[in-house]
C-alpha cells in the first residue's frame, strides 16, 4: 500500500467534506430560509438560477467526496480503522439518499412557483444533510489527526 496515495486519497476527502461542511452550514442558516424573502412573481426565476449556478458548485466537490470516501476503505494508513471509514462512508450515502429524495424533490416543487410546505420541508429536512456533514467534518478531522501522529 503507498503511503502518499493513502495520504491523498484522504487529504481529498477532508478537503471535499470540510468544502461541503461550511456550504452546507451557509445554506441552511442562510440561503434556504431567504427564498422566502423573493416574491411569488420572480421565485421560479430565482429557483432555476439557483438550481444551475449551485449544481457545480456542490457536485464537484459531492463527487470527489463520495469516491475518496469510497476508496478509503481500500487504501487507508493503517492508523485509521475499517470502522471509521465505513461510518464516513455511510454518512456519505445519507447525504445522498437525503439530497435524492428529500432536497431535490422539494427544489423540483419549488420551480413552478414559491410553495411554503415545499419552502418548509426543505430548510426542515436539510437539518439532515447539515448534521450528516458536520459530522463527517469531524470525522475526517480525527482521522487526519490519527495518521499525523
Amino acid at each position: 500500500m503507498n503511503d502518499n496515495l493513502c495520504k491523498l486519497i484522504l487529504l481529498s476527502n477532508v478537503a471535499a467534506t470540510l468544502y461541503m461542511t461550511g456550504l452546507i452550514w451557509c445554506i441552511q442558516i442562510v440561503h434556504y430560509p431567504l427564498f422566502a424573502r423573493v416574491g411569488k412573481e420572480g421565485f421560479a426565476a430565482y429557483e432555476a438560477a439557483h438550481s444551475n449556478l449551485i449544481t457545480p458548485i456542490v457536485g464537484i466537490p459531492m463527487l470527489i467526496e463520495l469516491v475518496t470516501a469510497g476508496l478509503l476503505l481500500f487504501f487507508r494508513s493503517p492508523a485509521i480503522g475499517l470502522g471509521e471509514t465505513v461510518v464516513g462512508l455511510a454518512l456519505v450515502v445519507v447525504i445522498w439518499l437525503s439530497t435524492m429524495f428529500l432536497q431535490v424533490p422539494q427544489h423540483n416543487i419549488l420551480s413552478s412557483g414559491f410553495d411554503t410546505a415545499a419552502h418548509q420541508f426543505l430548510v426542515n429536512s436539510n437539518w439532515l444533510r447539515t448534521i450528516a456533514w458536520s459530522l463527517r467534518g469531524a470525522l475526517v478531522l480525527w482521522m487526519t489527526a490519527k495518521m499525523m501522529s
